[in-house]
């Protein structure tokens, strides 16, 4: 069977997995595009998982500002050295979480993780952490976050 290179490209940033990663699960899944994503996200979950017990020493306090400066987020997430905290994944990660924060009235860093992401509802925010985590290679948590709004007390 030949594989579509652009579908080989395409999973390898939507998922982080290696390029052999990315043929295998295509092959097993005869060229089926979703079916090859679903596989690939499978074994990310288990490399996050494999990561849990690491230190994350590092990271970024990460502003956002919403609704022209009427709502803004700011967010502490973990990683384990400064180098990832540096990647543009780690940074576009922070982003994507501390705007899910400015949408919604959560109290807790559970109850944000464990919501659906407002890009794509079949997705977790916590799904999010353990893709990048699985590009990036290291252990990443969000630690804390705040929200503020306008007008209220």
């Amino acid at each position: 069977m030949e594989l579509n290179i652009k579908d080989i490209k395409n999973l390898r940033e939507e998922t982080g997995a290696g390029v052999l990663e990315v043929k295998q699960a295509l092959e097993n899944s005869f060229g089926d595009y979703a079916k090859a994503k679903e596989e690939l996200m499978k074994k990310v979950g288990s490399k996050a998982a494999k990561k849990s017990d690491r230190v994350t020493k590092d990271g970024l306090i990460f502003a956002y500002l919403h609704a022209r400066g009427r709502v803004g987020t700011l967010i502490y997430m973990a990683c384990e050295t400064d180098f990832v905290a540096k990647t543009e994944d780690f940074q576009r990660l922070c982003k994507e979480v501390a705007m899910q924060a400015a949408t919604g009235d959560y109290s807790s860093v559970e109850e944000l993780l464990n919501d659906e992401y407002i890009r794509d509802p079949s997705k977790k925010i916590s799904d999010l952490l353990n893709e990048t985590t699985a590009k990036v290679g290291e252990k990443i948590e969000l630690k804390k976050f705040v929200k503020y709004s306008v007008g209220e007390d």
